[in-house]
């Protein structure tokens, strides 16, 4: 039987969360006290009971073991930006020769990795190996098969030997607690009824590249780099549009059709698939789900386009950048806030109180922006998502919030002081300060803004194709939650003189909003205008990531993470030399592999083919025939591999000087010559594919 055939059998109900460790799963193998203590444990964020820790092991056991597994492991996120897995087999001697499967309670919540060798920024020396992983019950365990197993898969948060954060699930949950505790006070302040569970959710549009395999092992720069360090602009790629939302290739919805399945028996909830910009370029987007665990689907969502790729004979590209001069991928995270009443904050309400709540969080969201644009710009941070950003194919590095035309003309009224209409919704009662009614879609969309308010949640579309959700989530959630704190204690302060709550409310806004409307930006993004408005208006623009990680040595950031509890200054000072690290070795690896490419690949055949050239010129002279137009061609190839050469010699002293400056420099000097010579010389003689069979051919 077919795969196909298979697919078509079972149904998505079916099929959906097979491979995890669900709360109906859950039923099945526990008893009704400890899936109760347990359910609570995962709704409630409760700590485990003791007493039932070895049952929730047993039963996670059972049911894996039911389903092939032989092994489990504890599953993070490091902060090398991947996952990490160690296994361990279920098997216990029995002292009769045979063995025992067994998983025990303190198995399950604690594990102990070897720490030394995963980067750490200074927080663990080499022979300091000790490390934790700590069970994360909020994210369900699940399984990865095998062809000839499974294993046990059990999301954690990874930490050091003395408590400091080593992952970056660990900051995470600390910033949805400290926003979860200023959205409780300032719902008490609304006197919001409701005691549910405050959280925040994510929907992050993936991007992503096939190409044929064949294509990928034949360049040393993709094996190696993850993206191509030369290559021709094709005379056709993305110009006529006709990729996008275009007819889908069969072999693309083949293994759309086996990425889909993969990604329902994990429980991830795949929902729209489609072509992107640019060809070869793809995008699949999941429903929004709770914060932490759209983190976790994210990243298994990464690893299942590798895999599933892989058996298609395909190769995923998650790099940003992975072909010059056509669009690169990004990852938009739509993020939004529910509170104590489990309504949606970001979703215009129906009265007026409702509408001040959510105006409240509106300019909460303005003020932290605008405070640590740096901030959030350092979160997007890599040496991939730099070769992305303001390219006109994405937002450029310059912080501005999209709000639209009804909540801008809101924005400027109170800040006027006079509330007299709300466009869409005509005019409303001017004598008291209570908010209009807002619509949820009351304008168009803007593409080019870095966060753009979409009727209910925002879109953050900055982040790279290739980064763990959690950095950038973690960002915004401690702005906001700051924001939130300064204007619950503003509040506080002034209710003691009686004022009205609505008018003390307004007060503030109007001050928050002269202070940081100048965030606010609803034009197009890519523009140069715009680049000149934003320098005028003060806004921070961090070109590359050796300047945005610079903000995280500013003493107004080390105290923002510091009273957040999300990092203390020791485990924030490690991430700035981790990240600062993986930046300048991925510039340094990049250049000595285009360093080895075109010394020992591209310019031996330049060099053979000139030679060549030569000596056709020479014959054809000889035989008393006219050889002008060859000459020149000869000139001017020579003239190129001479460019080459001495590209080569200044890159490779940038190389041994360490200047990363130079180096993007002297890398981007050396591809021009590279990739004009492409152009001229014989296909058959050029030595990598090219851009035109690599985005076509598949």
């Amino acid at each position: 039987m077919s795969d196909k055939e298979e697919f078509s059998k079972d149904s998505i109900q079916d099929i959906y969360g097979k491979n995890v460790f669900s709360m109906k799963n859950m039923r099945d193998f526990l008893s009704e006290k400890a899936y109760k203590s347990l359910i609570n444990t995962v709704r409630e964020g409760k700590p485990i009971s003791a007493g039932i820790s070895d049952e929730v092991a047993d039963a996670m056991k059972n049911w894996a073991v039911s389903n092939g597994a032989t092994h489990f492991t504890h599953w993070f996120l490091p902060l090398t930006g991947t996952t990490a897995e160690k296994h361990d087999s279920f098997i216990y001697p029995d002292k009769e020769g045979g063995v025992i499967m067994n998983f025990s309670g303190t198995e399950l919540i604690q594990g102990e990795p070897d720490a030394s060798s995963l980067p750490s920024g200074g927080l663990r020396a080499t022979f300091e190996a000790r490390g934790y992983t700590a069970w994360d019950p909020s994210s369900p365990a699940f399984i990865k098969r095998s062809k000839r197993g499974a294993t046990l898969c059990i999301p954690t948060a990874f930490y050091s030997y003395n408590g400091e954060a080593l992952d970056k699930k660990t900051p995470l949950l600390r910033s949805i607690n400290f926003l979860s505790k200023q959205v409780k006070r300032l719902s008490g302040i609304f006197n919001i009824k409701g005691d549910g569970r405050i959280y925040t959710t994510l929907g992050a549009e993936q991007e992503y590249f096939l190409i044929d395999r064949k294509y990928y092992n034949d360049r040393i720069d993709l094996l190696q780099t993850s993206r191509t360090l030369f290559g021709r602009e094709p005379a056709k790629h993305q110009q006529m549009n006709d990729h996008y939302f275009g007819a889908i290739k069969s072999r693309v919805v083949d293994f759309m059709d086996d990425l889909d399945r993969a990604m329902w028996e994990l429980g991830i909830p795949a929902k729209t698939r489609h072509n992107e910009v640019c060809p070869g370029q793809f995008e699949i987007v999941p429903v929004y789900e709770e914060l932490n665990l759209a983190v976790d689907h994210n990243m298994l969502t990464m690893e299942l386009l590798h895999q599933v790729a892989g058996r298609h004979g395909l190769k995923c590209l998650l790099h940003e950048k992975p072909f010059a001069g056509v669009n690169g991928s990004g990852k938009h995270n739509n993020w939004a806030l529910v509170g104590p009443d489990g309504k949606n904050w970001l979703n215009p309400g129906k009265t007026p109180h409702e509408n001040l709540k959510f105006i409240t969080v509106i300019i909460a969201l303005m003020t932290g922006i605008d405070k640590y644009a740096g901030l959030l710009r350092a979160s997007v941070s890599t040496a991939g998502n730099d070769r992305r950003l303001g390219g006109y194919e994405a937002p450029p590095a310059i912080m501005s919030i999209f709000l639209g035309g009804q909540l801008t003309d809101i924005i400027n009224q109170i800040e006027n002081g006079s509330l007299e209409s709300s466009k869409e919704r005509g005019i409303f009662n001017s004598e008291t300060h209570s908010m209009p009614e807002l619509m949820k879609d009351v304008t168009d969309r803007n593409r080019t803004s870095p966060f753009a308010f979409t009727g209910d949640k925002f879109e953050f579309r900055t982040v790279g194709s290739n980064q763990n959700c959690a950095d950038p989530c973690t960002a915004i959630n401690m702005i906001l939650a700051d924001s939130l704190e300064g204007i619950c204690d503003d509040i506080k302060s002034r209710l003691k003189g009686k004022d009205k709550f609505d008018e003390i409310l307004i007060d503030i806004f109007q001050e928050k909003i002269k202070k940081h409307k100048r965030v606010l930006f609803d034009g197009d993004n890519y523009s140069d205008d715009w680049k000149k408005e934003a320098k005028k208006r003060g806004l921070p623009d961090y070109k590359s990531t050796a300047e945005a990680l610079e903000v995280n040595k500013e003493p107004e950031v080390i105290e923002l993470f510091k009273k957040t509890g999300v990092l203390s200054p020791r485990e924030l000072e490690a991430r700035y030399e981790i990240y600062k690290e993986q930046y300048e070795m991925t510039i340094r690896i990049e250049a000595e592999v285009a360093l080895d490419m075109t010394r020992t690949i591209i310019l031996p055949e330049i060099l053979n083919y000139q030679n060549k050239l030569a000596a056709t010129v020479n014959n054809v002279a000889e035989a008393g025939n006219s050889a002008e137009n060859a000459k020149k061609l000869l000139s001017y190839i020579s003239e190129l591999s001479e460019k080459v050469s001495r590209s080569i010699i200044s890159l490779k002293s940038s190389v041994e000087k360490g200047d990363t400056f130079n180096i993007k420099e002297n890398m981007d000097n050396l591809r021009k010559p590279v990739d004009e010579l492409e152009g001229l010389l014989p296909k058959n003689i050029w030595p990598l594919p090219s851009y035109a069979e690599m985005l076509f051919k598949m």
